[in-house]
């Protein structure tokens, strides 16, 4: 198989994580037989000083003739607050590269290795954590109109309005069932419906829709439950699924289960338009540009691996090559000796690439 990447590593500490995960990958197409074709391209800051904008048309046009985005980060905090909030690259970047896809998938697994780095008690997670968080991408708080703010100080009005459409519901839900079945089962639908007219129309959708999958177990979980039960029952969830807000906010405070942010990878997904066109699926690690520790070889690549293993097995339908990624990348986290410093080791970002790469040809 020939798989066409656009890789965009963008600012901080993306440029390191995304060349260790290209290395991951390339090692893992090398074993496998398969041909990676990547196409490197400026983003953020660096298209900014470059080119005089966060995503020129050079990058653009890779990401469309790809069949996947490989991201790393983007932003710079001290730079960011020089410009307009509408103009920062973060928002410019990911909103266009985003656009038409509306399952962000983040996958949260705790490594045994690592209990111990969990902030819970261990009675608490003595069955493991592997939770599958689905957001819904496009629709909701974040993109509602009316938004903004109105009036002159200090009797300004700001409006941000929650707006969903039962088909937007719909195909977020569908996915967070597909999702359930092929695991164990189980799905945990996130709304506020006791207050919210969306999370209503939300919770109306999903009874009807559980329907449709007798063998998958639903449950019904308000928000500020939800965020309560991951701390108190965290081995229980498998698959949740919510709204982009609430999303958001939840796979943050998750990702923290596992260890560190830097553990957690996610993929932005799509589905063919009436005209048989869509989105290139983009994947990216959750965490942020971290330019305190850029170019010092710190940064936790596991994120960004773990991201290459969900575009294998999403966009290219190579589970077994997904897996083999899986399987190396948390053997090497269990053995305990090659962490970085985010997990109480004094690795290097790039000799975890390394032991991981060794453990693929083991």
């Amino acid at each position: 198989m020939r798989m066409k990447i656009a890789v965009l590593p963008g600012d901080g500490i993306g440029r390191e994580v995304i060349q260790a995960a290209m290395r991951v990958l390339y090692a893992t197409s090398e074993e496998s037989g398969h041909k990676v074709l990547a196409e490197h391209a400026d983003v953020g800051w660096t298209a900014v000083d470059q080119y005089g904008e966060a995503l020129p048309p050079a990058t653009r046009d890779i990401c469309r003739r790809s069949e996947a985005i490989l991201f790393g980060a983007v932003g710079l905090p001290d730079r960011d607050k020089t410009l307009p909030q509408d103009q920062r690259p973060e928002r410019v970047a990911l909103l266009e590269l985003r656009k038409g896809l509306f399952a962000n998938l983040r996958h949260i697994v705790m490594p045994a290795g690592l209990a111990h780095r969990c902030p819970l008690k261990n009675e608490l997670i003595t069955n493991g954590i592997d939770i599958l968080i689905i957001r819904e991408l496009t629709g909701g708080l974040y993109y509602g109109q009316p938004q903004g703010i109105t009036g002159q100080a200090p009797s300004r009005r700001a409006v941000d309005t929650m707006a969903y459409s039962e088909h937007e519901i719909r195909r977020i839900l569908k996915v967070g069932f597909e999702s359930a079945r092929k695991r164990r089962k189980k799905l945990a639908s996130v709304d506020k419906a006791n207050i919210l007219a969306t999370s209503q129309l939300w919770r109306e959708t999903a009874v009807a829709m559980g329907q449709e999958y007798p063998d998958v177990h639903l449950e019904h979980i308000y928000v500020d439950n939800a965020a309560m039960q991951l701390l108190r029952r965290p081995s229980d969830f498998d698959v949740l699924v919510t709204e982009n807000t609430f999303g958001d906010i939840l796979s943050d405070e998750a990702s923290m289960l596992a260890g560190s942010i830097g553990l957690v990878p996610s993929a932005c997904l799509g589905e063919p338009d009436a005209q048989g066109s869509s989105a290139t699926p983009f994947y990216e690690p959750i965490h942020g540009s971290a330019p305190d520790i850029a170019g010092r070889d710190k940064a936790n690549p596991v994120g960004a691996i773990l991201t290459v293993a969900m575009m294998l097995n999403h966009t290219f339908g190579l589970a077994k090559e997904a897996r083999a990624i899986e399987t190396a990348t948390f053997a090497v986290l269990n053995e305990g000796q090659y962490l970085t410093g985010d997990l109480g080791g004094a690795a290097a970002c790039s000799e975890v690439a390394e032991a991981i790469i060794e453990r693929l040809r083991v």
